[in-house]
């Protein structure tokens, strides 16, 4: 039962740090803070409050540019709110039920939102003579800048190999 517990809380954690940088932050914030003050006996202020303080956190790294930071960002607040929503799923057998619930709505708010699709047929012909390379998604680009051909760089190996164009 601990091992299912574990699972929901996890899936629970996973799509919430999803929504607080999604569009359905809102509605994720509202469900999530009553979630867990009817657990506690809190203030949905309060937790809506630390929701949102989490959130800031997120967005400012996700922001931020830098993607190992974003992704260090993501992970500490799915830690987090995991352990938060295990404490709460154990000490409330009613919360599963709930916390499925909630999920199922985040879900299904989400599939609302068409996604784009995009499909791209690529043709190499006439040989292997250089790189070919696509990517999906590219997070993080660096420029690199072509210093020359071997011979440029005075280390005596033409790049074409022994047969290519000499000048």
């Amino acid at each position: 039962m601990e091992a299912e517990l574990v699972a929901l809380a996890t899936a629970g954690a996973t799509a919430l740090v999803q929504q607080m940088v999604g569009d359905g932050w809102e509605r994720a914030r509202t469900r999530v803070a009553a979630f867990f003050a009817a657990r506690s006996g809190g203030d949905e202020q309060a937790v809506g409050a630390e929701l949102d303080a989490a959130r800031e956190e997120l967005v400012r790294a996700t922001e931020g540019g830098d993607q190992d930071a974003a992704d260090e960002a993501r992970a500490e607040a799915r830690v987090e709110w995991r352990a938060r929503m295990r404490r709460s799923l154990l000490a409330d057998p009613d919360a599963a039920a709930e916390l499925r619930r909630i999920l199922a709505e985040l879900e299904g708010a989400g599939a609302a939102v068409p996604q784009q699709v995009t499909t791209v047929h690529n043709t190499v012909t006439g040989g292997s003579h250089g790189l070919v390379l696509q990517v999906g998604t590219v997070h993080r680009m660096h420029t690199v800048h072509d210093t020359g051909t071997a011979r440029d760089r005075g280390d005596g190996r033409d790049p074409a190999g022994p047969d290519g164009p000499r000048p």
